[in-house]
C-alpha cells in the first residue's frame, strides 16, 4: 500500500511540475502552446473563411468550450487523474509480475525506422479510438456521458474540446492494453498527438476544404457534421461517421454517410431543452442521468 501511495504522490507532484513547466517555458516541444497555437489557427480560418456564413463568429458556448479545452487536456490530470492512473498502471504491472510476466509486449517494433513506428501508432491508435467511439454510442451508460459532446448546436473547432471527463477515462483504459502489446522503441509520441489534435480541430471547424478522393481516408468537417446531426438516417440508429482522424474505417465497415451537403442540417441531441447548460452540470450529468434511469 505504501508503494502505491508513493506512486500516487510522486505522479501528482510530477504532473504539477510538468504543467508548470509547460506554461512557463514555451518551446517547440511544448504541448500547451501547440494546443493554443493550433486553436488560434483554426479560429482565424473560421473567422475569415467561414462555411456557415449565418453562424456567429463567436459561436454558441464558445467560451465554455474553451474552458473544456484546458480542463480536459490539463486540469483533469492535474487534479488527480494522472496520479490515479499511475497507481492503476503500477497495480497492473504488479499483477503481471505475480503471474511471472515482465510485460505484455507481443510485437516488438523497436527496430523499425522511427517514421514507421509513428505511422503504426497513429493508425492503430485511431482504429482503437474509432471502436471506442462506437461503444460510446451503442452502450446506454456511455452514451449519457457522450451526450455532452453531442450537445453542440453550432460547429466550430472548439466543439472538438467539449467532452465529458469520463471519456478520458474510457479511451485511456481501453487503449492501454492494445497499445501496450506493441513494443514501441521510442518513448515520445508528441508528433502523433499534434497531428491527431489538428485533424480533430479540422473535423469540427466551420470551414469547407474539398479533399477530393482524400475524403475516403481523412475525416473532414462535412463528414463529421453528419455525425453531429440531430437526426441520423433510420438505418443508422446509433449514428454515422465515427472516424476520429481517419474516415477510412467508416467506409471499410459501412458506417459512412455523406449523401448531401450538411451545411444547413440541425445539430444536437434529442431533449436538448432539458440538457444542462453549465460546465459543472454537464460534468456530473452522466451519473445523475444513469441514477434516474435505474430508478
Amino acid at each position: 500500500m505504501n508503494r502505491y501511495l508513493e506512486t500516487f504522490f510522486n505522479s501528482f507532484t510530477g504532473y504539477a511540475n510538468y504543467f508548470y513547466h509547460e506554461i512557463t517555458y514555451p518551446s517547440w516541444h511544448n504541448y500547451f502552446y501547440w494546443l493554443i497555437g493550433i486553436s488560434l489557427f483554426f479560429f482565424t480560418l473560421e473567422w475569415f473563411f467561414s462555411w456557415r456564413k449565418n453562424q456567429p463568429k463567436i459561436r454558441q458556448d464558445f467560451w465554455m468550450d474553451g474552458f473544456y479545452m484546458f480542463f480536459n487536456f490539463f486540469l483533469f490530470s492535474l487534479i488527480g487523474y494522472h496520479a490515479v492512473s499511475s497507481v492503476f498502471v503500477q497495480a497492473f504491472n504488479d499483477l503481471l509480475a505475480s503471474m511471472g510476466m515482465d510485460n505484455i509486449v507481443a510485437i516488438e517494433i523497436g527496430s523499425w525506422p522511427v517514421w514507421s513506428q509513428l505511422l503504426t501508432l497513429f493508425i492503430l491508435r485511431d482504429f482503437i479510438h474509432w471502436n471506442v467511439h462506437r461503444l460510446l454510442h451503442r452502450i446506454p451508460f456511455l452514451w449519457e456521458f457522450h451526450k455532452v459532446h453531442h450537445s453542440v448546436k453550432q460547429m466550430g473547432f472548439a466543439a472538438h474540446l467539449r467532452f465529458h471527463w469520463m471519456e478520458n477515462v474510457v479511451y485511456r483504459t481501453l487503449e492501454y492494453i492494445p497499445l501496450g502489446m506493441i513494443g514501441f522503441g521510442i518513448q515520445d509520441f508528441f508528433l502523433v498527438h499534434i497531428v491527431a489534435l489538428s485533424i480533430g480541430h479540422f473535423n469540427h471547424s466551420n470551414i469547407n476544404v474539398p479533399l477530393g478522393p482524400l475524403k475516403y481516408v481523412f475525416n473532414n468537417p462535412q463528414m463529421h457534421t453528419w455525425h453531429h446531426a440531430l437526426d441520423w438516417p433510420n438505418h443508422y440508429p446509433y449514428g454515422v461517421n465515427f472516424g476520429i482522424s481517419l474516415s477510412l474505417w467508416d467506409f471499410l465497415f459501412r458506417t459512412a454517410h455523406l449523401t448531401k451537403d450538411p451545411k444547413g442540417i440541425d445539430l444536437g441531441i434529442k431533449g436538448e431543452e432539458k440538457f444542462p447548460k453549465s460546465f459543472f452540470e454537464q460534468s456530473v450529468y452522466g451519473f445523475e442521468r444513469t441514477r434516474k434511469i435505474k430508478k
